[in-house]
């Protein structure tokens, strides 16, 4: 999951979605220049009903006793899988592991697709398909120690919590559906994805909608991912991810001097993106953050390169830094082959696009989000809604209802050598009878 967790919807933002849903009328009351008021709004009387009539079933008792009883193993779950290495683009032991986990767990049609995503169906009675998935990579090299630490009730690892968590509360909402016999109306297909991190570039879910067996197929999707016991993510926040290679002539250090340089445009190209105004409202941002190239601290490089990532919370934003970002590489060429000799060779820019997540949102008035409201209100939390990068873009690009819910109740530092989560029992509890609810609720019970 990317670094836009628990970005709060602001005006007028906020209010285009209400008013898309509720008719134009909402928004209006909020106070205008409220930066970090999140948006909130109350679920439909037709969508409390329906998480009641869950709640109160003899078959949801049966299935939250069953997660009740087996908090110790959704921990060992998590041990057991964050050990498991899965850097970027080598997910393939996890997600074996991951396959025999499903096995064991009775879900059918169990396989590893032509991308590596795990997949199992749990059968319904047919009536259309939901998808719940967790991602399998994480964002750490190979070689990272994944050794799982615990203090009290915290566990301490990379990737400890994105995601193997996620996996792992997956496989209890799995186990507790099995414990309490439940049968939904639809049938629901379970997904560990890979490539959800990084330049992986949502590789294993865009395959699994686009060209995998169940294309077509999916009228929801839930993505479990994240942490906290108040938020949903509805906005799939767009990117642009470019590999950019700046080459030259190259030479000497000094019996080249005055040539032009590949490392001089480079620079102007940074300094010049980081001139750029870009909104809050919609937030937009850009990045200038990996770098490489050069042969010798006493050569004048012959290439130079850096990857960039620009995002935004709505299409026509990232379009419009997408575009500066592209003229500002031509510039800063064009003003290094202005500035020195170009007798041995010009300067030329080389932008790849090795990264595009597709921007957009899940309406508010869509049941996937009216029942997730409707189950945090049920336990006294008043829902807030986020945009992040994650899995539930591809769906939600495909105009098909998406949302990412939170995998554990507290955490902290994803991405850094020291993430950790909490582990305590009863937050946890609670925010799996959340979750277990929103699913049912959507795949009908």
């Amino acid at each position: 999951m990317h670094k836009f967790v628990g970005i709060r919807w602001k005006l007028p933002v906020a209010a285009m979605l209400l008013a898309a849903v509720m008719g134009g009328a909402a928004g209006t009351a909020q106070a205008q220049g409220a930066d970090e008021t999140s948006l909130r709004a109350a679920p439909t009387a037709a969508a409390v009903a329906t998480i009641k009539r869950i709640q109160s079933a003899p078959a949801f008792a049966r299935a939250m006793a069953a997660i009740d009883a087996g908090h110790d193993k959704w921990v060992a779950d998590i041990i057991a899988l964050t050990e498991i290495p899965a850097p970027p683009f080598k997910e393939t032991a996890r997600a074996q592991a991951y396959r025999d986990m499903f096995i064991a767990n009775g879900l059918t049609d169990v396989g590893i697709d032509a991308v590596g995503n795990v997949t199992g169906l749990r059968k319904g009675g047919g009536e259309g398909l939901i998808v719940v998935s967790a991602h399998l990579d994480t964002v750490f090299p190979e070689g990272t120690p994944v050794k799982v630490r615990r203090e009290g009730d915290k566990l301490f690892a990379p990737g400890v919590g994105d995601d193997s968590t996620g996996l792992a509360t997956q496989l209890a909402f799995i186990r507790a559906m099995n414990a309490a016999g439940i049968r939904t109306k639809a049938d629901i297909l379970f997904v560990g994805t890979v490539g959800e991190e990084g330049l992986g570039d949502l590789r294993g879910v865009r395959h699994l909608f686009t060209k995998g067996k169940y294309k077509g197929r999916a009228k929801a999707f839930f993505s479990i991912d994240g942490g906290g016991m108040d938020s949903v993510t509805i906005g799939g926040a767009g990117s642009k991810r470019y590999r950019v290679t700046f080459k030259g002539p190259g030479g000497h250090s000094f019996g080249a001097f005055g040539l032009v340089n590949p490392m001089t445009a480079m620079s102007q190209a940074v300094v010049d993106l980081y001139k750029v105004t870009v909104p809050t409202d919609p937030k937009t941002t850009f990045s200038a953050s990996v770098v490489g190239g050069g042969t010798s601290v006493n050569a004048i490089p012959g290439e130079v390169w850096m990857e960039f990532d620009m995002r935004s919370a709505t299409a026509a934003e990232l379009a419009r830094i997408e575009q500066r970002f592209l003229a500002i590489l031509n510039e800063a060429a064009a003003t290094e082959n202005a500035a020195r000799s170009t007798r041995d060779g010009r300067i030329t820019v080389e932008p790849v696009l090795v990264g595009d997540r597709p921007a957009g949102a899940t309406p508010l008035g869509a049941d996937i989000v009216q029942f997730a409201t409707a189950a945090h209100a049920a336990e006294g939390i008043t829902l807030r809604y986020s945009s992040s990068s994650t899995d539930s873009n591809i769906p939600i690009s495909l105009g098909i209802p998406a949302i990412t819910i939170s995998r554990v109740a507290s955490g902290g530092r994803n991405h850094s050598l020291d993430e950790w989560i909490g582990i305590e029992k009863a937050n946890n509890v609670k925010l799996k009878r959340i979750g277990l609810a929103t699913i049912l609720a959507t795949a009908g019970l």
